[in-house]
C-alpha cells in the first residue's frame, strides 16, 4: 500500500516560522498540492490570531492548495481535514473510542482538545488563489492548561491518553492519505455526504452549548451544521443559524 497519497507535495523542514507562512510564501509557485511538515514552529498560531503552543514531537503542518470554486465551498474542506485527522487517529491507535470533532474545527479525544484546524486563504473579488489548511496535533505533548483560555477544554495528548507514540512524519502520512480519499469524495459527491460523516463524529450533537463570538453570545440545542456549514441551534427564540463562533460545553 502506498504510504503517500499520489499528487501531493511534501516539503520536511526543520524549523520554520510558521508552516501557514510557508504556505503562502510557496503558493505562488506550486503545480499541485503540497504538504508542509515542521519539525519546529517559532511563531505558530491558532484562531483569531492566538498562539499555537508547539512542543517538540507534535505535528505543526499545513496544507496549500490552489482550489477551484466560490469561497464557501472551498471554506468546507475544513470538515474534509476534521474527517481526515478523526481517521489518521484511528489509523495510528487502532481505535475510535473517546474520539470526536468539535464545530467548527478541533479534534476532541476523551472530551480534551487534541488537534486544531485553522484555514487561511488569500484571493480578492470573490476568488481564492491559495487555501492553506493548518493542523496541529498533540501527538507527545498538551500545552499547559494555564495557557488556553477561560472556559475553554483542557489539551490533552495522544500518547497521554492512549498511550500511542507517533512521530510527526507517520502521523502525517495517515493524515495525507485519509485527506486524499474524503478530498475526492468532497470534489465529486459535494458537501453533503462530508457533512453526514461529520455529523455522525459530533460532539455534544443533540446537547445543549454555548457559542460565542466577540458581541454575542448564544445558548441552545446543538441541531446540526446546515448544508454551507454554518451551526445551527435550538433556542429559547427559535432556530439560530451561527456562521462563525467559538463553543463552549
Amino acid at each position: 500500500m502506498n504510504d503517500w497519497p499520489i499528487g501531493y507535495g511534501k516539503r520536511v523542514l526543520a524549523e520554520v516560522d510558521s508552516t501557514l507562512n510557508e504556505a503562502a510564501r510557496i503558493a505562488p509557485t506550486l503545480t499541485g498540492p503540497e504538504w508542509i511538515l515542521a519539525l519546529r514552529q517559532t511563531s505558530g498560531r491558532g484562531r483569531r490570531g492566538r498562539a499555537w503552543t508547539d512542543p517538540r514531537g507534535n505535528l505543526a503542518s499545513t496544507l496549500v492548495m490552489r482550489p477551484e470554486g466560490e469561497p464557501g465551498q472551498i471554506a468546507l474542506r475544513s470538515f474534509v481535514a476534521a474527517l481526515a485527522l478523526f481517521d489518521a487517529c484511528v489509523a495510528v491507535t487502532g481505535r475510535a473510542t473517546g474520539l470526536s470533532l468539535k464545530w467548527p474545527n478541533d479534534v476532541l479525544l476523551n472530551g480534551g482538545k487534541l488537534a486544531g484546524i485553522l484555514l487561511e486563504s488569500a484571493g480578492q473579488a470573490g476568488s481564492v488563489t491559495h487555501l492553506a489548511i493548518g493542523i496541529g496535533v498533540n501527538l507527545a505533548e498538551a500545552p499547559p492548561v494555564e495557557n488556553v483560555e477561560n472556559g475553554a477544554l483542557r489539551p490533552v495528548s495522544l500518547l497521554s491518553e492512549t498511550g500511542a507514540l507517533v512521530t510527526p512524519e507517520a502521523f502525517l502520512s495517515e493524515l495525507a492519505l485519509a485527506y486524499d480519499r474524503y478530498e475526492a469524495q468532497f470534489t465529486t459527491y459535494g458537501f453533503e455526504p462530508i457533512r453526514t460523516a461529520w455529523l455522525s463524529r459530533a460532539a455534544k450533537l443533540g446537547e445543549v452549548i454555548t457559542a460565542r463570538t466577540a458581541t454575542s453570545e448564544t445558548v441552545g440545542t446543538f441541531e446540526t451544521v446546515d448544508a454551507t456549514g454554518n451551526l445551527v441551534l435550538n433556542t429559547a427564540k427559535g432556530r439560530v443559524t451561527i456562521p462563525a463562533a467559538d463553543v463552549f460545553f
